[in-house]
């Protein structure tokens, strides 16, 4: 087990969702011409927006307010999880660039990336490309590994006239609410994810790994821990055996961190999944999840995760020129089905990588 899992997960996190609530609508902060509003209803997300509106013109004269939007992300960010600023001039790609630069100034690539999207420009991506009908669970970004963003921002360039919210949900409470025995046998267990690239069904290896060389993905897969087969398709299957819970490096908190919900067969809709398993064997399937032992994980056992993914999620319909910054660790997001044209992009910061075991 790593050090960025839990070491006893009967322990609960030091900071209960009760004392990171607060009244309904309540201002919690007003200087510098920032205000810090809850999220009605509980404490996801905190919204900052200017004081005065009308004073902030383009994102040139948001300098200013600077240093308050770097305080708010900070102060805030490991209490509430993640921070809406709304109400800002962020009107095009290169306003949300000089804004997230404000907190984050160096961006990341999105490299062994699980789902389809798009290079926009300096290290900022579309959403997830599936298709406006399909609902994407919650999940930690790349948890399905062991290197990840500790940061990650979302900016709405364009709302969807219907859905497409966001959702979000406090990966602290989604630990403390899955019953023990789950959390117990997760953490000593770990996860397994295996995939199998290409073939139509997911995204190719290239895609995947950046590079058409065989080689410099052998060395990335050694580098990271990952086990690799060349099949005699010359398509390429991996496994890696990672964290089901971590601990937050600042606060230390116990936090659910994982895909088995994503990844495992169970996630896909019945008709999918039974012509898929008609097709191939188990092993070659696009991509499936098991327990790090590489026995199977009981679909009943990821039904009561889902449900506690459910019971905890917090929609919030998007503004366009909305900007979110979201604890990677401590928050959880998905997104909602949607009608009509919607333009949400990402931008990935701050690496982390789970100590060595």
């Amino acid at each position: 087990m790593t050090d960025s899992s839990a070491s006893s997960t009967s322990v609960t996190s030091a900071t209960s969702a009760a004392s990171r609530e607060a009244p309904e609508g309540a201002a919690l902060r007003r200087a510098a011409g920032l205000s810090r509003t809850c999220f009605p209803g509980g404490a996801l997300p905190l919204i900052a927006s200017p004081v005065e509106r009308g004073d902030v013109d383009d994102v040139v004269d948001v300098s200013p307010l600077a240093a308050e939007i770097r305080a708010c992300a900070e102060e805030e960010l490991s209490r509430h999880g993640a921070v809406l600023f709304r109400g800002f001039p962020v009107r095009s790609l290169a306003d949300f660039h000089a804004f997230v630069r404000l907190v984050t100034p160096e961006l990341l690539d999105y490299t062994f990336g699980s789902t389809p999207r798009s290079h926009v420009q300096d290290r900022i991506y579309t959403s997830t490309e599936y298709p406006a009908h399909q609902h994407i669970p919650l999940h930690n970004e790349q948890s399905y590994t062991l290197d990840w963003p500790l940061k990650i921002w979302f900016h709405c360039a364009q709302a969807a006239p219907e859905g497409g919210s966001t959702p979000l949900a406090d990966s602290r409470e989604v630990f403390r609410r899955i019953p023990a025995r789950l959390r117990e046998r997760f953490a000593a267990k770990r996860v397994m994810y295996v995939r199998n690239y290409g073939n139509g069904l997911d995204l190719p290896w290239q895609q995947v790994f950046g590079t058409s060389d065989r080689a410099e993905v052998e060395r990335f897969c050694r580098a990271a821990g990952i086990e690799y087969v060349w099949k005699p398709d010359g398509e390429l299957r991996t496994r890696q055996v990672c964290q089901a819970v971590a601990t937050h490096p600042s606060t230390g908190e116990h936090v659910w961190f994982n895909q088995a919900h994503l990844f495992h067969v169970s996630n896909l809709e019945p008709a999918a999944r039974e012509a898929l398993l008609s097709i191939f064997a188990e092993e070659d399937l696009p991509r499936n999840a098991l327990y790090g032992d590489g026995s199977p994980i009981e679909s009943a056992a990821l039904d009561e995760i889902r449900e506690v993914y459910r019971q905890l999620a917090v929609e919030f319909p998007w503004q366009e020129g909305d900007v979110l910054l979201a604890d990677n660790m401590l928050v959880a997001h998905g997104r909602a089905p949607f009608r009509g044209p919607r333009k949400v992009l990402v931008a990935m910061a701050e690496p982390y990588r789970a100590k060595a075991s």
